[in-house]
Parts: structure tokens; C-alpha cells; sequence
């Protein structure tokens, strides 16, 4: 175990070369290319010191909350390899179960003769849309169930934004991404298998499907930042920008359990809960006029723990008496 922690936390680093990951530094890079146009719009004093200042503000980058993201990033990977990791859902049997129910369904495998071209198109698109839907929908039950809130409530808590927003999670929440994303390769691996058989690849970008490095290199670190960036409306019916992610953080009731989508808008439409960045006005970033009290290490990990338990437990009935009631 010590061995596989160790492994893990030695691993951290990659993640800036690694297109699979948020942080990586090409998607950094290009976040601050869009950042220095709004900051080209936005300032009058226009310098490389004022565009510094502006992309690293102290009170956001150097704030408690932004530090226990830091922090956060760390703790969770510790955390992972040493408790979930080994038992998370894995991609293979969802694959296997998907192949054998199609063929249940609808007979043998069809094994279509598309051209390869084709074939990576096809399975590149249904595995980014099989993802995005599916993250949408667990996203969704995790604002709307309030066992699953306390845990996600982790994330909204943050009362910065900056891209190391993104590792801040509750594990039992990670737990459950981690094995949306192995049924979601599942699905699409079984689909694709019925289809064309066993010869499936996608098209990549760096080894990144690259619909998803596109949505990365388009500013996703841009989504977890004070640097308001928005599409335009038209874009935004379609699209999640990163200020309507950031209206997402808002702690304004107005704006909570909205813009849910990851990379596409959509399912937001849909759903009736999409706000494009020129409805929402100026907004903060928190949980609303409450504390979540999530100030430590500690009380993040284990505040959520202690309130969704709570929240299955029946609730007291609260029996008002009567002012003209008297006791005997």
C-alpha cells in the first residue's frame, strides 16, 4: 500500500504533461492567451506587471480556500490509493455485459464494414457524448440528492476559483466519478464492439480524445478562475463557457442547480436549467449566505460524512401548540 501511495504522489507532476489531465501545461497556457484578452478589454493601464497582477491576484491564489485546494490534491490522491482504488468499477466486465445483453437483444454482432476513418469517428463522438451526458446526469443527482449534496457541497464550499478548483472533492464523490467513467468506457466499448467488432480507436489529440482536448484547450482552466470568459449567447446554447460554469458556482439561489453540463450545453437546455453569462449579472462564488464550515482538512472530509448521514435519518416532526392550549 505504502508502495502504491508513494507511486501516486511521485505521479503528481506528470500531470502537467499529461493531455488527459486539466492541468496540463498547454491547456494552462492557452487559458492565459484568453485571459490576456479580457484583460486587454477589461484594463486601461495595459503592462505586463498589470497583467500579472490580474492573473494572479493574491487574495484569490493565496486565499485559505485556494490553499486547501492545493493541499486537497495531495490528501485525495493519498487517500485514493490507499482505500477505493483497488475496488473502483472497472471497464472490462461493464464492456463484456454491454456486448453479450446487444447480443441477447439483437443477435450476433453485426461487424460493420465501415471504413477505419469512419469507425474512429463514430466511436470518438459516442464516447464523448456517452461521457458528457453521463457526467451531466451524475452531476445532476448529486445537487438534487441531499445525501449526495453534502459531498459535492465540498466543491461548491471553495470561496476562490482558480484550475486547482477542480481537484477539490470529496472522495466519495471521486469514487463515484471514477466509476461513472468505467461504466461510461464500457458502454461504449460494448456499442462499438456489436458494431465493428474488435477493432476500435479513437481519434486523439496527444492521447486525449480530442473533443475533450479541444474543450481543454479552449479554456476549461478558465471555468475554475476569477477571469470572467464568455461565448456569446449563440455559442452558449451549445456550449458550457467558463463564466457560465462560474455562474454554476454562484451563491446566488437564482443561479443554483444550473449550467450542470460539463462541455456541452444541451443537456442544460433540456432540462430547463441552462443561464447564459449575459442573464446572470455579477455574482460570487460560495454555497450561499450559510457557512458550509468546510475551513479545514478535516472538516472536508468529515463534516460531509457526518451530515448525509444525517440526512437519511428520519426528521423530528416539529408539533406546535396552540397559545390557547394549557397544560393540566
Amino acid at each position: 500500500m505504502l508502495e502504491q501511495i508513494w507511486q501516486d504522489i511521485s505521479a503528481l507532476p506528470s500531470y502537467l504533461i499529461d493531455a488527459n489531465k486539466r492541468i496540463y501545461i498547454p491547456y494552462l497556457l492557452s487559458a492565459i492567451v484568453m485571459a490576456f484578452f479580457v484583460y486587454l478589454k477589461a484594463s486601461k493601464s495595459k503592462s505586463v506587471r498589470g497583467f500579472f497582477s490580474f492573473l494572479f491576484p493574491k487574495d484569490v491564489w493565496l486565499c485559505k480556500s485556494a490553499k486547501l485546494d492545493y493541499a486537497l490534491l495531495i490528501t485525495n490522491k493519498i487517500i485514493k490509493a490507499a482505500t477505493f482504488a483497488p475496488i473502483v468499477l472497472t471497464m472490462v466486465p461493464v464492456a463484456i455485459a454491454v456486448t453479450d445483453f446487444l447480443e441477447w437483444v439483437l443477435g450476433k454482432p453485426l461487424m460493420l464494414q465501415w471504413p477505419e476513418a469512419s469507425v474512429i469517428a463514430f466511436f470518438t463522438l459516442i464516447l464523448f457524448l456517452l461521457d458528457d451526458f453521463t457526467r451531466y446526469l451524475l452531476h445532476l443527482l448529486l445537487h438534487k440528492v441531499p445525501f449526495l449534496w453534502e459531498f459535492h457541497k465540498v466543491h461548491h464550499s471553495a470561496k476562490v476559483l482558480t484550475p486547482f478548483t477542480i481537484y477539490r472533492t470529496h472522495p466519495i464523490e471521486s469514487y463515484l466519478y471514477a466509476c461513472r467513467m468505467a461504466l461510461t468506457q464500457g458502454i461504449a466499448v460494448g456499442i462499438g464492439y456489436h458494431l465493428f467488432g474488435t477493432a476500435l480507436s479513437m481519434f486523439d489529440i496527444l492521447g486525449a480524445n480530442a473533443f475533450v482536448f479541444l474543450f481543454n484547450i479552449f479554456g476549461a482552466n478558465l471555468r475554475h478562475s476569477h477571469i470572467w470568459f464568455s461565448w456569446g449567447d449563440k455559442l452558449e446554447n451549445w456550449f458550457i463557457s467558463p463564466a457560465q460554469h462560474q455562474v454554476h458556482h454562484s451563491d446566488n439561489p437564482k443561479h443554483f442547480d444550473t449550467n450542470l453540463g460539463s462541455a456541452l450545453a444541451v443537456w442544460d437546455r433540456l432540462g430547463g436549467t441552462l443561464i447564459k453569462a449575459s442573464e446572470a449579472g455579477k455574482i460570487n462564488i460560495g454555497v450561499g449566505k450559510y457557512d458550509a464550515k468546510h475551513d479545514s482538512i478535516y472538516a472536508i472530509y468529515w463534516l460531509p460524512i457526518k451530515l448525509a448521514v444525517k440526512s437519511l435519518l428520519p426528521k423530528k416532526k416539529i408539533v406546535k401548540r396552540s397559545t390557547q392550549e394549557k397544560e393540566v
